[in-house]
């Protein structure tokens, strides 16, 4: 009797889950192909189309410049943040296995940290450095991501610790029996081991960082430019989402192309979450 209730709720659980997730899907993807179905605009257009002022008509909704800055933080911030996880990583599996206990919850800390106080931080300290070095307003590329990879560094730290861990003792100790140095070993065995992981923790990062709206809004400038270079004013889509939102009319051209936005996000995270599936299968089938 009772496993016939864990079934019954198991399976309405797991069916509440599939409704709510075809109903996201739904929404914002017929509120997002109103664009190109009511407004008449071209996809193509949208696409690579760098004016963006939906108030003036159809011929002004390009949404490269946010598509681009968007990919810019995210790649730059992945990239940056990935040499300090691994390092972090290595240095708390391999080296410091008795401080592993206090580093690792210190690091996962930083992933509770509200999005604002990252914003804040960067307004207030980021952005005025750079201005100061660099020159300009301050806002931009280089602001975005120095933010972002503060915060996606957490993320990439602890999957990155979690995929050392899961490599077996014996692929080491089968490594140095056979005359490999300390350094060979964590080079040519566990971090080749835990590629797959590592991957998937890069991916996530970048996933966390694509998706990111209030930090990145208050130091990237919000202004709809294709970025000239790293410390000029531009805009994500997550940015001019959060800004322009709740100043448009539900079923207007400039309230559509926002949601077209929304879409194309969507369509991100669903990548994201692909290949993150693809690289843990290809893992696997390595094992």
């Amino acid at each position: 009797m009772q496993d016939k209730r864990g079934h019954f709720w198991c399976y309405l659980s797991l069916t509440l889950i599939i409704l709510l997730v075809a109903s996201i899907l739904y929404f914002i993807t017929s509120k997002g192909i109103a664009t190109f179905v009511q407004d008449k605009v071209n996809i193509g257009d949208f696409l690579t189309g760098k004016d963006w002022d939906p108030a003036a008509g159809a011929r002004k909704v390009g949404a490269l410049p946010m598509i681009t800055t968007s990919f810019a933080v995210t790649v730059l911030s992945a990239l940056t943040a990935t040499p300090f996880a691994l390092a972090i990583g290595l240095f708390t599996t391999q080296y410091a296995k008795n401080g592993a206990r206090f580093l690792q919850p210190v690091i996962e800390l930083l992933v509770g940290i509200p999005s604002v106080v990252y914003g804040y931080v960067g307004l207030t300290v980021i952005v005025p450095f750079i201005r100061k070095v660099f020159g300009g307003t301050g806002f931009g590329i280089l602001s975005g991501t120095i933010v972002l990879f503060v915060m996606v560094l957490p993320t990439i730290t602890s999957l990155t610790i979690d995929s050392l861990k899961a490599v077996p003792l014996h692929y080491r100790q089968a490594s140095l029996a056979l005359g490999a140095t300390r350094w060979q070993t964590i080079y040519k065995v566990i971090l080749r081991a835990s590629a797959p992981g590592i991957f998937t923790a890069v991916i996530f990062g970048m996933a966390r960082a694509f998706g990111e709206a209030l930090a990145v809004q208050m130091v990237i400038g919000n202004a709809c430019l294709i970025p000239k270079s790293l410390v000029t004013p531009t805009a994500t889509l997550t940015s001019q989402l959060t800004s322009q939102m709740g100043n448009t009319v539900m079923g207007t051209l400039s309230n559509n192309a926002l949601w077209s936005l929304a879409l194309i996000l969507l369509f991100m995270s669903l990548f994201f979450n692909l290949l993150v599936r693809l690289i843990a299968k290809r893992g696997e089938m390595k094992k």
